[in-house]
């Protein structure tokens, strides 16, 4: 009887020295991990061409001026093709930021304001004519082309840009715009080189021969066909309109700038094979070159 009392007394011991005060609240569980956030969905970037067009009349109805343009215009979209108005992410800020930064690079192109300027000079132009007893002639006119060049990291624009303000003859220009839709900002050509002095030299190399190929096949010397200084002209090559395409590098350059105004405009395209051993790691993956 004794060993049974004991043996009831010490497991009431033990149980006391395994309860919880009655003051301590019970364990709570621990919280769930957090959760990983989820992976931003990535953005695209798709490049149209807009027109745009005005023109004015004098008051007997006669055309004074008219504006034609066609131009790129960039929209940020959501992987689904949506495009975006706000953004929600980061990534759609990026894109949007670019878009915006692309886009105001051409704006000007439309504004009311340059193309009244050019009928007001028209205007004074016709009135002047008909003082003078001199016929109006042709309406002046600006007309801006381009054609673009796109891949994931790469737009590249090549324009022209037709005008008559009065005088002889029409005018073109040659233009260009290179976009990077990583960085969200245009690069000049240079930015491409691992070292810019031996690329912009080997650029300008090959210019100068294909100048001299030109030149040849009207059993010519090259400054019988371009300006004296043609060599110089080409190692200032990356001011002129340099773009890009699926083949290579394009150098183009307007009317009087490397020869006379009938010549019309010079181009040379150069492949990428030529390129490739001058480009830096940046122009690599910018041209998709990797």
């Amino acid at each position: 009887m004794k060993k049974t009392i004991l043996l009831i007394l010490l497991c009431c011991l033990l149980a006391g020295c395994t309860a919880a005060p009655a003051d301590r609240e019970p364990a709570e569980n621990p919280p769930p991990p957090a959760a990983e956030p989820a992976p931003e969905e990535p953005c695209v970037c798709t490049v149209e061409m807009m027109d745009w067009e005005d023109s004015a009349a004098d008051e007997d109805g006669t055309a004074l001026a008219t504006c034609r343009v066609h131009m790129p215009v960039l929209t940020a979209r959501r992987a689904d093709g949506t495009a975006i108005e706000t953004a929600e992410t980061e990534a759609e800020a990026r894109a949007l930021a670019a878009a915006e930064t692309f886009n105001a690079q051409f704006a000007a192109w439309t504004l009311d304001e340059e193309f009244q300027e050019l009928a007001a000079l028209a205007r004074e132009e016709r009135a002047w004519r008909q003082e003078s007893g001199i016929d109006w002639g042709h309406a002046f006119f600006t007309e801006m082309t381009g054609e673009t060049y796109q891949t994931d990291r790469l737009v590249s624009v090549a324009g022209e840009y037709y005008s008559y303000t009065g005088g002889a003859h029409p005018n073109t220009v040659l233009m260009a715009w290179n976009f990077d839709l990583e960085t969200g900002a245009f690069f000049v050509p240079e930015q491409l080189a691992g070292d810019g002095e031996a690329f912009s030299q080997a650029v300008s190399a090959e210019i100068v021969r294909q100048i001299g190929e030109t030149a040849a096949e009207y059993d010519l010397a090259a400054e019988e066909v371009f300006w004296e200084n043609y060599e110089e002209i080409a190692a200032g090559w990356s001011s002129y309109a340099v773009s890009f395409d699926e083949t290579g590098m394009t150098v183009g350059f307007s009317p009087y700038e490397l020869a006379a105004y009938a010549a019309g405009s010079q181009v040379f395209r150069l492949p990428y094979d030529l390129l490739a051993p001058h480009l830096g790691d940046y122009g690599r993956a910018v041209l998709g070159l990797e």
